[in-house]
């Protein structure tokens, strides 16, 4: 997230995550590490998601600790950002505790075999420990941490169709000070039936409105995501917006406008896209 969340994707992207997100009350956790590989690197950047990290979030998604998680990039490049963001989403804090900790365990024996191989130099920064290798794929000075809930979530009922890599949209809003429970009155009152009915029509696969559960640099208090299957339905989502708009009288559209704008700051608005290139759902029950 470049000052985002990438994005996002939201969460990218929660679809079908188990059968707790039939209730209307969870409000799961996402954890995104931001990235930003070297040029030319992307290859050994994902040979190191695939071998250090993969393996241990894939055996908390069979325990269900882990309800789904991913690795995305932006559709559209920016130089300076991250490239690659790794996100895991968990039902609460104590899932962040355990990733947590079996990631730490994962990278101490990985580095204990380096150096018992010969592979590694104590104290070395060269070698195949996974700080070094790291630090030879992306510019570590520029990875930043996200932790982010979805104060509403909502799934399709239908499976993630089988090889389905899902885009995700992001738009980022600042709500002015003391005005954040507005702006969610207010969006759930016109935006949330129209994602509603997008859901019921398989048009999109998931969404959810989220916040910062840890804040951080404050360019945003809330964002909106939605994921899909192709980026051909965010034509369809835009077409249904604008038709729920337009069966409404002027007068009513001018004062749907006024009640959000006296909820946000609008110059500080602003959207991201997010393509899978890895996306691992927990089975539903």
């Amino acid at each position: 997230m470049k000052k985002r969340i990438l994005l996002c994707l939201a969460v990218v992207l929660m679809m079908c995550l188990t059968a707790a997100a039939e209730d209307a009350k969870m409000q799961p956790l996402t954890f995104w590490y931001e990235y930003a590989v070297n040029p030319g690197k992307d290859a050994q950047f994902m040979e190191l998601v695939k071998t250090v990290g993969a393996p241990v979030r894939d055996k908390l998604l069979a325990d269900g600790v882990i309800l789904a998680w991913g690795v995305h990039v932006g559709l559209l490049r920016s130089p300076g950002n991250s490239t690659h963001t790794i996100w895991y989403s968990v039902a609460d804090w104590s899932g962040v505790e355990k990733v947590d900790s079996a990631m730490r365990a994962q990278i101490a024996k990985l580095d204990d075999e380096a150096m018992k191989s010969g592979t590694a130099k104590k104290g070395s920064t060269g070698g195949a420990t996974v700080t070094s290798r790291m630090m030879e794929t992306a510019d570590v000075s520029k990875t930043r941490d996200y932790l982010t809930r979805d104060l509403v979530f909502v799934t399709g009922t239908g499976a993630l169709p089988a090889g389905v890599l899902p885009w995700t949209r992001y738009n980022y809003v600042k709500a002015k000070p003391g005005k954040g429970g507005d702006y969610r009155k207010v969006w759930e009152k016109y935006n949330k039936p129209v994602l509603d009915k997008l859901v019921a029509d398989g048009v999109v696969l998931a969404y959810g409105l989220s916040v910062e559960e840890v804040r951080t640099d404050g360019d945003f208090t809330h964002f909106v995501w939605y994921a899909t299957k192709d980026l051909a339905a965010f034509d369809k989502v835009r077409a249904t917006f604008m038709a729920d708009r337009d069966k409404r009288s002027q007068e009513e559209q001018d004062a749907i406008s006024a009640e959000f704008l006296k909820t946000i700051e609008p110059e500080a608005s602003r959207s991201e896209v997010g393509r899978s290139i890895m996306f691992r759902v927990g089975a539903m029950k």
